[in-house]
Parts: structure tokens; sequence; C-alpha cells
């Protein structure tokens, strides 16, 4: 009973300042989600969701090309899985440029620099086995660099944060599939 009490104290000392909210949401009402209260470096945060952004293009571009060039006698099952996974590649592209516009920046979407911009490399092989290698290496590139990422966030911008959360269990569900086929071929 003592516990509950002290937690009800503390509900009690917290309290919002929703006067101060409402005056700071009706100024500069015309930016939509870009509130007063955000406190991550909106251009940094931006920069850095631009070469996410390539990097998801980027791989989209490969697994497609993987897709389509892939031959042998296992090949049917994971160019399909390629297919699969360019499409999901793309779903985060999507994801990560209405992110940037809703922080009020603008995605680049620009083919001039994409590889340079995108943390991954885009590799054309032709042999199976190193298309999953390939494709394998750019998805651990990807949880690296949003592990940073998210780490760099931290709770400054949770809505940031929660999206790549999500991409990232992807990679690593994408990974983890690549590497139980390299270890199969």
């Amino acid at each position: 009973m003592q516990n509950l009490n002290k937690l009800h104290t503390v509900d009690e000392a917290f309290k919002i300042d929703i006067e101060t909210i409402r005056n700071n949401a009706r100024k500069n009402v015309e930016d939509g989600a870009q509130t007063a209260g955000y406190r991550g470096d909106r251009e940094a945060v931006i920069e850095q969701l631009n070469a996410a952004l390539a990097t998801e293009i980027v791989c989209s571009l490969r697994y497609k090309r993987h897709y389509f060039t892939a031959t042998g006698i296992n090949s049917e099952a994971i160019a399909n899985e390629f297919n699969v996974h360019a499409q999901e590649e793309q779903a985060h592209a999507d994801e990560i440029a209405a992110r940037i516009v809703q922080l009020g920046g603008e995605p680049d979407f620009s083919p001039d620099g994409l590889v340079s911009r995108s943390h991954a490399d885009y590799i054309p092989c032709l042999d199976l086995k190193d298309m999953i290698k390939e494709n394998l290496i750019a998805e651990r590139i990807a949880i690296d660099a949003y592990h940073e990422l998210i780490l760099h966030i931290g709770d400054k911008d949770p809505t940031t944060r929660r999206m790549l959360e999500g991409i990232l269990a992807v990679e690593e569900e994408h990974a983890d599939e690549l590497s139980d086929w390299l270890k199969r071929s």
C-alpha cells in the first residue's frame, strides 16, 4: 500500500505545462509536425536520413539486378527472395523519405552521387554465391549504420528512432536469411 501511495505522489508531482504547449502549437502552425519540442539536430538528422535513403535505394537496385540475373540450379527460390528484399528495401526508402519531409527536409533521390551517399556498395555479381555474399555484406553495413544512428538520435527524436528500429529489425532478418543461404551454398 505504501508503494502505491508513493507512485501516486510521483504522478502528482509531474505536471504538463499545457498552456505553454498550446501557445507553442499556435506558433508556426504551418510547420506541421515540426514543433518547438523537437530536441534533435534537424539538419544533421535529415543529412543522415538522406544517406540512409541512398543506402536503401542502392540495396533495392542491387537486389533487383540479382533477382533478374540469378542463374543456376537453386536460383529461382533465391531470386524470388531477392525480389522480396528489393521491395522491402524500397518500402524502407519510402518510409525514410516521408520522415525527411516531416522534418522539413527534402529527400535526395538524385541518381547523381547515389552510390557515394550510400553506406553500401553496388556490386553487380553474376555468381549466385557472390550475390548472396555481397547482399549479406550490405545488410551488415546497414545494420551497423542503423545501430550508430539510433544511438546518436537517442531520445531526442523518438519518432525517427522507432522508424529506424523497425527498419533495423528487417535488415537483421535479411542478414540472417542470407547467412543461412551462404552456409548452404
